[in-house]
């Protein structure tokens, strides 16, 4: 993967599991960073858990320092996300029926966005601390999995979450809502709950 952007290199990660065999699909998660983050700390919440899981991770850069989503409209990034699908569909052997996308504040907000206008592509979708939903031309019906901390300095949860959730469950998604006593970012006990809940499709 690669692009260039203003003269600096944005590009992403594709972490490939120690017991990856081509001989039995992987399940897939593209992971989204945060506002001005990168692919690198994208893959943090399951970086730990990718090998016990046997997950292929995809953690594309976004081409600015969020993602397009935010401006408006899909744009940039999800045709270099489809280039980076489409490199490691060509590279390892993924499980159609297990594709998720996740990701942490932006990129939570755009793991719903992108999860929710294909939901024939990505069957579940894990927003850690969005901040927003964009629910417009919906396509199927994921299942989403949503946690945020009560005391979330950045996104709070009362203008966030505890509204996102709500309509979710109104448009008819199968929503896994977990609050947690703390700020802005992932539990590691968490992480490894949303895992489980990815494993179990």
């Amino acid at each position: 993967m690669g692009a260039e952007r203003d003269g600096a290199r944005r590009d992403g990660v594709i972490y490939v599991p120690a017991k990856y065999t081509p001989a039995s699909p992987a399940p897939l998660v593209v992971m989204l960073h945060g506002a001005g983050g990168s692919a690198a700390g994208g893959l943090r919440p399951f970086e730990g858990l990718a090998d016990e899981r046997g997950f292929v991770l995809l953690a594309p850069d976004s081409r600015a320092m969020s993602w397009d989503i935010r401006w408006g409209s899909f744009g940039p990034d999800v045709a270099f996300i489809d280039r980076a699908l489409a490199r490691v569909f060509r590279a390892c052997a993924i499980d159609p029926a297990r594709i998720a996308v996740e990701g942490f504040s932006d990129g939570a907000s755009y793991a719903l966005a992108l999860g929710l206008a294909n939901g024939d592509l990505f069957r579940r979708i894990v927003a850690f601390s969005p901040g927003f939903l964009v629910l417009s031309d919906p396509v199927g019906k994921p299942g989403v999995f949503v946690s945020h901390g009560t005391r979330d300095e950045v996104l709070d949860i009362d203008r966030s979450s505890r509204v996102i959730v709500p309509r979710l469950k109104r448009a008819g998604y199968e929503v896994q809502y977990k609050e947690f006593e703390g700020g802005h970012r992932v539990p590691p006990e968490i992480a490894s709950e949303a895992a489980t809940w990815l494993g179990a499709v």
